[in-house]
């Protein structure tokens, strides 16, 4: 419960701050939609109210404020909107047994889940191999760290197009491979400097302790380094799995998908439909929450075993 109250405070600022924002954003499809039904607007005309300052019409028409958080299609949704187009979308699907229906954000998420575990697994595996190179090799930490910190100010957006182009070219057939290589590119960097930090933990002094034991570099490796890279490897695990849920979501925008998250994004704003994009992105950020929570968990349950504080 201590825990609690800060992260309910923090998301009823978010809250506060979101309703706050409906009415301006929303006030001049709002008052068109008003003056359309014969009610009377200050000042008259679309026209005119485009050159008219957003604050001036929102206190200057008061009594229409109450539409701007009712609009069909709204620039800016209220959180109950959203809410209950994700429960549309959602759980009330899964309560008439279409939960796997293609309307479903359940069967959609699904879709990106599948992508972003595969691209996770092979980012982890390359940072992980990664940082053990860089570690135990000062020519591979000379050459590939620089060039993975420069991989990463590389657009995301900008690479995705050329790694479907590529892979395509290459005979790869579908879209889950590119879209986890995408997942995967933006995963591998946290799990590499977090393992390279990690794995370069341990003192001087314990390593010297190992070396008056005879100790191998194997059994240097797995008794000492290792076990103390996992608290920074599960926090850059953490940073990664949200990483690969971002890249996968990238990589749906330009495959022309239609299943997925970044799918139905992309098609809610060829629609025009601001509730569907809403709903997504809540979704995803649902799921990389409890990506992230289980990642969390997980963590926890690993240091107990291990002796460390949980």
């Amino acid at each position: 419960m201590r825990n609690l109250v800060p992260v309910l405070a923090v998301l009823g600022a978010i809250l506060a701050l979101w309703y706050a924002a409906v009415a301006p954003m929303n006030i001049r499809g709002a008052l068109d939609q008003a003056e359309r039904s014969g009610a009377v607007v200050v000042p008259e005309g679309s026209a005119v109210r485009a050159r008219t300052g957003t604050w001036a019409l929102v206190f200057g028409n008061t009594e229409h404020l109450g539409l701007a958080y009712a609009l069909d299609r709204p620039r800016l949704p209220t959180p109950g909107q959203v809410a209950h187009e994700l429960w549309k979308t959602t759980g009330e699907m899964a309560l008439n047994g279409r939960a796997m229906s293609k309307r479903s954000l359940l069967y959609h998420g699904w879709i990106t889940l599948q992508s972003t575990f595969w691209g996770f697994l092979l980012g982890t595996t390359l940072g992980i191999l990664g940082a053990v190179a860089i570690v135990y090799s000062r020519v591979v930490d000379m050459s590939l760290m620089p060039w993975a910190i420069i991989s990463q100010t590389i657009p995301i957006v900008a690479l995705a197009p050329m790694i479907i182009v590529l892979s395509s070219q290459m005979g790869i057939e579908g879209r889950g491979v590119p879209k986890a290589i995408i997942s995967a590119y933006l995963c591998y960097f946290p799990v590499l400097v977090g393992m390279v930090k990690g794995l370069r933990s341990p003192s001087a002094s314990q390593l010297d302790l190992l070396q008056t034991y005879s100790a191998s570099g194997a059994q240097a490796f797995f008794k000492l380094r290792l076990p103390a890279s996992v608290p920074y490897l599960f926090t850059s695990l953490k940073i990664g799995v949200a990483a690969a849920l971002v890249g996968t979501i990238v990589g749906e925008l330009p495959t022309g998908a239609i299943s997925g998250l970044g799918a139905r994004i992309l098609i809610g704003d060829q629609f025009g439909t601001p509730l569907a994009i809403w709903a997504a992105l809540v979704a995803a950020a649902v799921l990389a929450g409890a990506l992230v929570t289980l990642l969390d968990l997980a963590q926890r349950v690993t240091l107990r075993r291990m002796g460390m504080q949980g």
